[in-house]
């Protein structure tokens, strides 16, 4: 899942930010208005945190701007900002929640968590290949009854793979959908990540799922599907 945080207090950026990584989130950081505005207009993101009080352009008009282009993906309103007419404009504007600083981070996650709920009848929660199943709700991942562990980020490329099942998936995708916007596309870290989140799905097994289309990208498919 990829988070766009707006905020432009660098210390409470870097907390959510570090938070979100820890629970398998892949997050951008835009600090002021019109950053966001690029960032969400260019990219693709599952969902929004967003402060009212920004520099260059105020919370309240990128989510009004956002809403006016068509753009639904969730947006959570995160300010310290505690007024109910606050609340009323932020929610009448297109925000889907709003929640008041300070704040503990349990309930941030669990805000996030109920929006993805929200959206789970476009967006599937639990998702399996074969044997292999991830709930994107616990972050747990499993291949047959053994519990895999993951890093972060071999976790998020697992999901975007296991959002395309049977496809081929470039390196360009990866890198726009699993990595940060300053990803540097000339480095071989998606090629390391792949070869290490192989290991911990395929390695033990005989049936293998992860593929690579030498000079294209990879495919995440069952034996079955594969032969067909």
């Amino acid at each position: 899942m990829r988070i766009l945080l707006v905020e432009d207090d660098s210390r409470v950026a870097s907390f959510i930010r570090r938070g979100l990584r820890e629970e398998h989130y892949t997050v951008d950081v835009a600090p002021d208005g019109e950053q966001a505005l690029f960032l969400a207009q260019t990219g693709e993101y599952d969902l929004i945190i967003l402060d009212l009080m920004l520099p260059k352009r105020s919370g309240l008009d990128v989510l009004k701007s956002l809403r006016s282009d068509g753009l639904t993906v969730p947006i959570l309103i995160l300010t310290a900002k505690d007024k109910l007419k606050d609340k009323v404009t932020g929610l009448n504007a297109g925000a889907d929640d709003y929640l008041t600083k300070p704040f503990g981070f349990e309930e941030l996650l669990a805000r996030i968590t109920t929006l993805s709920r929200r959206r789970g009848d476009m967006i599937p929660t639990n998702l399996r290949i074969a044997d292999l199943e991830l709930d994107t709700l616990r972050h747990r991942v499993t291949r047959g009854s053994k519990p895999l562990v993951l890093t972060n980020r071999e976790y998020a490329l697992l999901e975007f793979l296991m959002r395309h099942p049977n496809q081929l998936v470039t390196r360009t995708m990866l890198a726009e959908h699993v990595w940060e916007h300053d990803f540097d596309p000339l480095s071989n870290v998606i090629d390391v990540h792949i070869a290490r989140l192989r290991r911990k799905i395929d390695h033990e097994y005989p049936a293998k799922l992860l593929h690579t289309v030498r000079g294209s990208g990879y495919i995440l498919q069952a034996p079955e599907e594969k032969r067909s």
